[in-house]
């Protein structure tokens, strides 16, 4: 990795989400470690993804695994499912299509795809039929609140979707997943302040993830520009 690989801003977003969620996991829990690593390796991944790197994508398989965990124990059976069953293996396949896309030859970067309109219809009825799919699942669970996590299904849906196309809305489909998780966590956290730390962790999350998608479109601008000056 080159030696300054981060800008000074990026080093400074990701050192603040981490200080934020230790602040947060020191004030509300300070006993479920797990939550606290899951919420470090989430933030990291998310600046990694943010630059178009691989590693990101191997670090969100670890995250999908240890926030699939989490979610079990509090009956969260959407996101488990979701996560471990959706998440984890679409960050696998996306980590080989990152890997087979560098751009000019830079595995530290993918090239960035542009998906055409009739790609994103066939997105929106794929994104419909996992929905109601899920729904029924989720209902004979009996998984807490139902509805959010219903809706935690589509937008993880879309983000892993995008991201397995390469495409910059892929950070904007995670932000629309990072205000459901906060919504669906906080309902949580009404019974339990300890999940008031989780609900700071998706807002990190939604930060570092509206960061990914300006940095993506200033990325897609530079490799349209180089792809121009070579032709």
């Amino acid at each position: 990795m080159k030696k300054h690989y981060f800008t000074k801003a990026e080093l400074a977003l990701w050192m603040g989400s981490v200080l934020l969620i230790v602040i947060a996991f020191c004030i509300w829990d300070r006993t479920n470690f797990l939550t606290l690593a899951a919420s470090l390796v989430g933030v990291t991944s998310l600046i990694f993804c943010a630059k178009g790197n691989p590693i990101g994508q191997v670090l969100i398989i670890v995250f999908a695994v240890l926030y699939g965990i989490i979610s079990w124990l509090v009956a969260y059976y959407g996101e488990m499912i979701t996560y471990v069953g959706m998440t984890a293996p679409m960050a696998a396949y996306a980590l080989i299509v990152w890997l087979r896309h560098p751009y000019a030859g830079n595995r530290a970067q993918v090239s960035i795809n542009r998906l055409r309109p009739r790609e994103y219809a066939l997105m929106a009825l794929l994104a419909a039929a996992v929905t109601a799919a899920f729904y029924f699942i989720l209902r004979a669970l009996n998984t807490a609140n139902l509805i959010p996590s219903t809706v935690s299904v589509t937008t993880s849906f879309v983000a892993v979707y995008l991201t397995a196309r390469r495409s910059p809305f892929y950070a904007l489909g995670y932000a629309a997943n990072d205000v459901v998780l906060i919504v669906l966590w906080s309902m949580m956290a009404a019974n339990d302040l300890s999940c008031l730390s989780v609900v700071i962790c998706f807002a990190v999350f939604l930060l570092n993830d509206l960061y990914g998608f300006f940095n993506w479109m200033r990325m897609q601008r530079r490799q349209q520009e180089g792809a121009d000056a070579a032709g």
